[in-house]
C-alpha cells in the first residue's frame, strides 16, 4: 500500500470508526460462540441450549434489520448506531448480572439475547452506509476493517478462553458489555455531516422502495437466495456443532485456540483482499469459499486439534475474502440514499435461515449422529459454490472502479 493510498484510507473519521468497530467485534467474539457455549453448557442447557442461544441472537437481527435500514436512511446512520450501542450496553450488562446471580433460566437468557439482536438490527445497516462516506477506497477500507475483525476473532476467543480458565462467565459478559460503551464514544466523536431531511413517506413505502432496488439487481438477490440455502445446510449447523464438539472432546482452551486460528486465517484473507482486486469479485470470492470444507471435514473426522485448527485457518482466509468482495460490491453499486435499506434486505436474507439450521441440528444430530450431519454440510458447501458460479449475473459481475 502506498503512502498516498494509506492517507486516503486512514482519515480521522475512518480511524475512529475503525476503533469503534474493532472494539465492538472483540466483545462479540468473546461472547459468541465461546462464552455462550460454555455458559449454556455450565448452566445445564446442553447442546440444544447452545443452539437456542445462538438462534435467539440471530433471528431477531434477521427479522428486524429491514426496519433498521429504514431508520438509517431516514436519520443520520451514526446516531442510530450510537443508540443501538447504548441499548446493547444495558442488555449485555443485564446478562452478566443474570449469570452472576446463579444459573439463569433459559427464557431469561434467550430474551436478553433476542433484544440484543433487535438492537443489532438497528446498528448493522448504518455500518454499510458510513463506509462509503469516510473512505475513498471502499475495498481497502473494507479489507482493513476485515483484518481488524479477524484479529479480534483471534483475540476474542483467546481472551474469553483465558478469562474462563481463571475467572467466570459473568466477568466475560461484563467486559463484552463495556465494548459497546467504547464503540458509542468513538462514533460520537465522528465529524460526519450527513443532513437527513425528514421523510414524509410511510415506513411501508420506504420498505417498498428498498425492496424494489434490491429486487432490481439479479446478482444481489441471487447471492442472498443461495446464501439462505447455505445457512440452513452448512453454516447454521456448523456454528452449533463445531464449537460444541470441540469443547466436549478437547475442552474450552482448545476451542479458544481453534477459533483464534479461524481469526488468523481471516486476517490473511483480509490482507489479500486489500491488495488483490479481481475484475469479477464475486467469482473470485465464491472460489475462495471452498476453503470451508477443510474445517467441516476435520471436525467430521474427529481429527487431532492441530489439524482442526489448520482447517479453520483455511476457512477463515476464504470466508474473509468472500465477505470483502461481496460487501464492496454492495457498497459501490447501490445508490447512497437507499443503501441502508438495500443492505438491510441482504442482511435479513443472509441470516434469516441460520437459526433454522442452528435449531434443527441438535435433534437431527441426535438422530443420525454428528459425523453424517457434517459430511452432508461439506457436500452442501460444494453445492453452494457451484450455484454461485452457475448464475451469470453473479459470476460475471464486474468490479466498480
Amino acid at each position: 500500500m502506498t503512502k498516498q493510498t494509506a492517507e486516503h484510507v486512514w482519515t480521522r473519521d475512518f480511524t475512529l470508526f475503525f476503533v469503534a468497530r474493532t472494539v465492538s467485534v472483540l466483545g462479540d467474539h468473546m461472547l459468541i460462540p465461546t462464552t455462550m457455549t460454555v455458559a449454556m453448557l455450565q448452566a445445564g442447557h446442553g447442546v440444544n441450549g447452545v443452539g437456542y442461544a445462538l438462534a435467539a441472537h440471530t433471528a431477531p437481527l434477521a427479522l428486524f434489520v429491514v426496519y433498521g435500514g429504514v431508520l438509517v436512511d431516514r436519520f443520520a446512520p451514526v446516531r442510530v448506531m450510537m443508540v443501538a450501542d447504548v441499548v446493547r450496553l444495558a442488555l449485555h450488562g443485564a446478562l452478566a448480572l443474570a449469570f452472576a446471580a446463579g444459573d439463569p433460566p433459559l427464557w431469561l437468557v434467550l430474551g436478553l439475547l433476542a433484544l440484543s439482536g433487535v438492537s443489532t438490527a438497528a446498528f448493522q445497516p448504518g455500518y454499510a452506509s458510513v463506509i462509503p462516506q469516510i473512505a475513498n477506497d471502499v475495498q481497502k477500507a473494507n479489507g482493513a476493517i476485515r483484518v481488524a475483525e479477524s484479529l479480534m476473532t483471534v483475540a476474542g476467543p483467546a481472551t474469553a478462553g483465558l478469562l474462563l480458565a481463571f475467572a467466570s462467565v459473568p466477568v466475560v459478559l461484563a467486559i463484552d458489555a463495556a465494548t459497546f460503551a467504547v464503540s458509542a464514544l468513538c462514533l460520537l466523536a465522528l465529524r460526519l455531516k450527513i443532513p437527513r431531511a425528514p421523510r414524509r413517506t410511510t415506513i411501508h413505502r420506504d420498505l417498498a422502495e428498498g425492496w424494489r432496488e434490491f429486487r432490481a439487481r439479479n446478482w444481489l438477490w441471487g447471492v442472498i437466495v443461495i446464501w439462505m440455502f447455505y445457512q440452513v445446510t452448512v453454516n447454521g449447523p456448523f456454528l452449533t456443532l463445531g464449537p460444541s464438539l470441540i469443547t466436549t472432546w478437547y475442552g474450552e482452551g482448545t476451542l479458544g485456540l481453534v477459533l483464534a486460528m479461524l481469526g488468523l486465517g481471516s486476517v490473511v484473507g483480509g490482507l489479500v483482499a486489500m491488495r488483490f482486486k479481481p475484475v469479477r469479485p464475486l467469482r473470485a470470492g465464491a472460489v475462495a469459499l471452498l476453503g470451508t470444507v477443510f474445517s467441516l471435514l476435520s471436525v467430521a473426522l474427529h481429527l487431532p486439534p492441530a489439524l482442526i485448527a489448520a482447517g479453520y485457518v483455511v476457512q477463515g482466509a476464504g470466508g474473509a475474502f468472500w465477505i470483502v468482495m461481496f460487501h464492496t460490491s454492495v457498497q459501490t453499486k447501490i445508490p447512497p440514499d437507499v443503501l441502508g435499506r438495500v443492505h438491510a434486505y441482504d442482511v435479513a436474507g443472509s441470516l434469516v435461515m441460520r437459526p433454522v439450521g442452528q435449531i434443527a441440528v441438535g435433534p437431527v444430530s441426535t438422530g443420525v449422529g454428528t459425523a453424517p450431519v457434517l459430511f452432508f454440510s461439506s457436500a452442501m458447501l460444494v453445492v453452494t459454490v457451484g450455484l454461485l458460479l452457475a448464475v451469470p449475473a453473479i459470476r460475471n459481475l464486474r468490479r466498480a472502479d
